[in-house]
C-alpha cells in the first residue's frame, strides 16, 4: 500500500543529496509515523548539507509474503529503491520487541544481517534511539554502528566524516575507525568482551584508538532544533494530527524509569518560540499534539493551550499527570474535543508507589477523578504494573480497590451515571530497565504475573463500566530478555528470526540459558553489559536507590 498520497508534508526529499541515507522504522508505517522523533531526523537529514533522506517500514504480513515469493526487494517509500542502492541505513529504535523485525526488514532488503558478512560496499547500518542508549550489546553483530544519545548533537559530526571520506562515486563505507573520535558514537566490533567461568562479564576492553567509554550526549537547547512533525496523515494514530515537542526528561524521579534516567536534565522549549514554531505549521492542519514526557509540568501549561486554541486549533496532550491535573486544563482540553484523560497510578497502594517514587496519593487521584466528572469527561485511562519490586499481594487487590474508588467518586460527583462510558485499566508487567535503580532486579516469574491478572480479572469481572488490557507476560519476558541481555542474547534473536519468531523454539536450540538474564538478581559488584556507556549517572547511587525501593522509602 502506497501511502504518499496521504500525506502531507512540509519538507520535500529532492533525491539528489551525494549522501543518502534511508531512514528505518521497525514497525508499521501505522506506528512509525506516529513517532515524533523520526519525522525530527528526517528533517535533519534533509536540511543537511548534500544529504537525502528517505522512509522506510515494516511492511504489513502479505506484503511481506509476496515478497518473499517473488524474491523482491523491500524499497524505500519515496523513491521506490532498493536498500542496496543507500548509502546509509539507519535505525530508530525504541521498543526492544522490534528487534525481530530489524531482522525481517534486512533480510527483505537482501543485506547480510550479521555486520562480519558484509563487504565495505554495502551500506553502512546504524541504529539510535532510547533502547540502544539503554543497552544496545544484543544487537552488537548485526550493526556496524550505534548513537548513543540524542541524534540532534551527533548526526552533524557523523554526517561530516561520512562526507569526508565519500566523494561521490563508487560507495565504500568509511573505516570504523574514521568514527572513532566522535563522542556518542559506539563501534561494537571494537570492543571485546570477557566473560568468567560463572558466564559473567568479567571485563570489557576496547581496540587501540577506539573510546573506551561511550559518553552519551545530549541536546543542551532544545530551541536550537525544530521539534514539530513535517508529516501529517490519516493513516496513523494521530490522525491529521501535527506533533510538537514541549520538553525532554523527566524531573520527578521514578524509580522504574528509564527516560527519566538517561535524558537528564529535564529541559523545556521557550514557551514563545513553541508558538512560533506552531504558527509556522500549515493551518489546515488544525490538531496540534503537544508531546513529552513530563508535559504537565511545562511552565503555564494552561496559558500555552489557551495561545494555541485562541488562533483557532485543537490541542491534544500526551499525558497528564493526576497531581497536576486543574479545571482550567481540563476545561481548555474538552474545549478541544479531549475526551480521553489518563492517569497512572502505576501502583495500587500507596506504600508501593513510595517506594518505586511515584509521589502520588489517592487523595490526588481521587480529585483529578472529580475535576474529569465534573466536566463530564466520558473516558478515563488508568495505568499499573504489576511485579513491582516489593510488591505483595495486597498492591493486587488495592489495584481493584483504587479502580471502583475512582469509579464511585466520578458517579458522586457527576450525580448521573450515563456521562461515563469507560474506565480502561491498561495492567503491563514490570520490565526492569539498565540505568534505573531496578536494573538488578529480577522480572517477575511468567507464572506469579498470570495469577496476578487473573485476581484483577476476577475483581473487576461483574463491574459495569470497566474495560481491562494486559500486556501478555511473555512478551514482558522476552523485553527483559533483550533489554538487559548481553551480546551473547545476540544469538538467541537470531535463532529466534530463523524459526519465524518463534522464541519458546529458538530457546531449545541454543545452549544459552534466557533464564539467567531474566530471572536473576544482579549485584552491586557484578559487570553490567551497558557499564561501557557514560549517563553521567552514579552506580553506587542507584543502587542506595534500589535499596530505599526495596524497603519503600
Amino acid at each position: 500500500m502506497s501511502y504518499i498520497s496521504d500525506e502531507k508534508c512540509t519538507i520535500t526529499c529532492s533525491g539528489k543529496g551525494k549522501i543518502r541515507v534511508l531512514l528505518a522504522f521497525p514497525n508499521t508505517y501505522y506506528t512509525g509515523m506516529s513517532n515524533l522523533g523520526l519525522q525530527v531526523l528526517y528533517r535533519i537529514l534533509n536540511l543537511s548539507p548534500d544529504t537525502t533522506c528517505e522512509r522506510v517500514f515494516l511492511p504489513g504480513t502479505k506484503e511481506i509474503q509476496h515478497l518473499i515469493n517473488t524474491g523482491k526487494k523491500l524499497t524505500s517509500l519515496e523513491s521506490g529503491q532498493p536498500f542496496s542502492s543507500f548509502n546509509i541505513i539507519a535505525f530508530s529504535l525504541s521498543f526492544e520487541n522490534d528487534y525481530l523485525n530489524i531482522l525481517t526488514m534486512l533480510s527483505l532488503g537482501k543485506i547480510p544481517l550479521l555486520q562480519t558478512s558484509r563487504s565495505s560496499f554495502h551500506p553502512l547500518i546504524i541504529a539510535g534511539g532510547i533502547s540502544v542508549f539503554l543497552n544496545p550489546e544484543p544487537l552488537a553483530d548485526i550493526f556496524d554502528q550505534f548513537i548513543i544519545g540524542e541524534a540532534e548533537e551527533v548526526l552533524k559530526e557523523f554526517l561530516d566524516t561520512v562526507r569526508l571520506k565519500y566523494h561521490g562515486k563508487n560507495w565504500e563505507k568509511p573505516s570504523f575507525s574514521s568514527f572513532a573520535d566522535i563522542e556518542g558514537v559506539y563501534i561494537p566490533s571494537a570492543n571485546n568482551i570477557k566473560y568468567n567461568s560463572s558466564g559473567l562479564p568479567r571485563k570489557i576492553s576496547s581496540r587501540k584508538s577506539f573510546i573506551k567509554k561511550i559518553k552519551c550526549r545530549h541536546v543542551a537547547d532544545l530551541d536550537s532544533f525544530p521539534a514539530s512533525s513535517c508529516f501529517s496523515t490519516p493513516n496513523t494514530e494521530f490522525s491529521d494530527m501535527l506533533l510538537v515537542e514541549a520538553s525532554r526528561g523527566c524531573p520527578r524521579g521514578c524509580r522504574f524509569c528509564a527516560a527519566g534516567s538517561v535524558y537528564k536534565p529535564y529541559r523545556v522549549r521557550n514557551k514563545n518560540n513553541l508558538l512560533n514554531e506552531i504558527q509556522s505549521l500549515p493551518a489546515k492542519q488544525s490538531k496540534i499534539g503537544i508531546l513529552g514526557s513530563a508535559v504537565s509540568d511545562f511552565p503555564d501549561l494552561p496559558d500555552l493551550i489557551k495561545h494555541i486554541t485562541s488562533r483557532g486549533r485543537l490541542v491534544s496532550i500526551s499525558s497528564l499527570r493526576a497531581d497536576s491535573l486543574t479545571e482550567e486544563m481540563v476545561s481548555v482540553l474538552k474545549e478541544s474535543r479531549h475526551k480521553t484523560f489518563t492517569i497512572a497510578p502505576e501502583a495500587g497502594s500507596e506504600r508501593l508507589r513510595q517506594g518505586i517514587g511515584k509521589s502520588l496519593t489517592n487523595e490526588e487521584i481521587f480529585r483529578a477523578a472529580e475535576i474529569l466528572s465534573k466536566y463530564r469527561i466520558p473516558n478515563i485511562r488508568l495505568y499499573f504494573m504489576i511485579g513491582l519490586p516489593g510488591e505483595n499481594e495486597e498492591d493486587i487487590k488495592a489495584i481493584i480497590r483504587i479502580a471502583k474508588e475512582i469509579k464511585h467518586v466520578y458517579y458522586k460527583e457527576a450525580k448521573q451515571k450515563k456521562w461515563l462510558h469507560h474506565i480502561t485499566l491498561s495492567i503491563s508487567p514490570f520490565v526492569p530497565k539498565p540505568f534505573t535503580p531496578f536494573q538488578w532486579h529480577p522480572y517477575e516469574q511468567v507464572s506469579n504475573l498470570k495469577r496476578k491478572i487473573k485476581i484483577i480479572s476476577n475483581g473487576l469481572k461483574k463491574e459495569r463500566k470497566f474495560m481491562v488490557n494486559f500486556d501478555l507476560p511473555k512478551w514482558g519476558y522476552i523485553q527483559t530478555l533483550l533489554s538487559r541481555g548481553d551480546r551473547r542474547v545476540g544469538k538467541l534473536l537470531l535463532k529466534a528470526f530463523a524459526h519465524n519468531g518463534d522464541w519458546a523454539r529458538a530457546f531449545r536450540d541454543t545452549d544459552i540459558n534466557p533464564d539467567f538474564y531474566v530471572y536473576r538478581e544482579r549485584d552491586l559488584e557484578e559487570t553490567l553489559p551497558w557499564d561501557f556507556i557514560d549517563h553521567s549517572i552514579n552506580k553506587k547511587k542507584l543502587w542506595e536507590e534500589y535499596q530505599k525501593a526495596l524497603h519503600a522509602v
